[in-house]
């Protein structure tokens, strides 16, 4: 994430937000209350609809409720009624997958990040996430080694090899249950930077749960 973050707070005016984001050439920035906490995010979008609506202010007969919004935005004076809410945010601790998968099901470019107590510490954009993708390999290869194996194999890490290339961790080895494979398989996927797992891994016993058997009359 980025901790220099920009923010307004709620009662900021219309020009005020405007002149922020040229001047800081972002597309969007937090609206934050007294406390700091996060309680809206107002975009480029949110501001063009006054040039929308410019000198049609009157809601129209039969209009949807969506677009009374829109122009209840349109004629806002401040943060407060220009910004989109509630906020789709984030914890320091959310992963980079569940962070993807969150802008993805709430349609949103970028989550603001804040503390247990709502209060702004971060964002984090579409770009960040893509960044992660960046990583050298050796650092790729340490973080599984440290962070995977060591913790969750502690009787069979000297029997599991991992090498990486562009972002690919392939594993390779023999441990001790099916369980145990099929963890540290899921467990490597979720590593910052990786872009795919080859796993080449055997084990000794097969854990699974067995398929109990179908009755027959």
């Amino acid at each position: 994430m980025t901790k220099a973050v920009v923010s307004v707070e709620e009662t900021a005016s219309y020009r005020d937000v405007v002149d922020l984001l040229i001047e800081r050439r972002c597309s969007a920035v937090p609206v934050v209350d007294r406390g700091h906490r996060v309680i809206g995010v107002i975009s480029e979008t949110d501001l063009l609809r006054k040039i929308e609506y410019a000198g049609d202010e009157e809601p129209r007969v039969f209009e949807r409720r969506s677009r009374r919004g829109e122009r209840a935005k349109a004629s806002a004076l401040t943060a407060a009624g220009l910004m989109s809410g509630p906020p789709v945010v984030a914890l320091p601790g959310t992963s980079v997958a569940a962070a993807a998968r969150r802008m993805d099901a709430e349609h949103v470019k970028r989550l603001p990040v804040v503390d247990d107590l709502g209060r702004l510490v971060g964002i984090v954009s579409r770009g960040d996430l893509l960044k992660t993708y960046l990583r050298p390999d050796d650092e790729i290869q340490a973080d599984v080694e440290s962070g995977v194996l060591r913790p969750f194999l502690v009787d069979d890490t000297a029997s599991v090899l991992v090498s990486v290339k562009d972002g690919v961790v392939t594993l390779a080895g023999r441990v001790g249950r099916y369980s145990s494979a099929e963890l540290v398989e899921r467990l490597a996927r979720q590593v910052a930077g990786v872009v795919a797992v080859s796993s080449g891994l055997t084990y000794d016993v097969d854990d699974r749960e067995p398929v109990a058997p179908v009755p027959f009359f």
